[in-house]
């Protein structure tokens, strides 16, 4: 059986978080939670609560033994961005795209 978990609109760039994403892909729960503690990552701290977001899932199913549960999937796609403007020389501006980030993590058993 699934567990799956996903945190919407998170403020960190999605290309930051797949760095973080590409570490645990296909890894035992308990394992990719050790390695995301010794990260030094911004986008660790975001996985891993939704790791555990989705094992709090998977609790809640009836015959889902949650030691054997690994990272199936962990998908990192690009959400709405936020614009902003900076002030440039004669008069002109430049646009700033603050990214954000949608995160979806399915957790099966082994």
């Amino acid at each position: 059986m699934e567990a799956r978990a996903v945190a919407k609109y998170v403020r960190t760039a999605p290309r930051k978080v797949r760095l973080v994403a590409d570490i645990v892909r296909g890894k035992k729960v308990e394992e990719a939670l050790h390695i995301l503690a010794f990260t030094p990552k911004s986008g660790a701290k975001v996985v891993t609560k939704v790791i555990k977001s989705a094992v709090a899932n998977a609790v809640q199913k009836k015959g889902i033994d949650v030691d054997t549960l690994f990272v199936k999937r962990i998908m990192v796609d690009g959400g709405p961005s936020l614009k902003r403007i900076r002030p440039r020389p004669m008069g002109r501006a430049n646009r700033i795209l603050k990214r954000t980030s949608h995160i979806t993590v399915v957790l099966e058993e082994s």
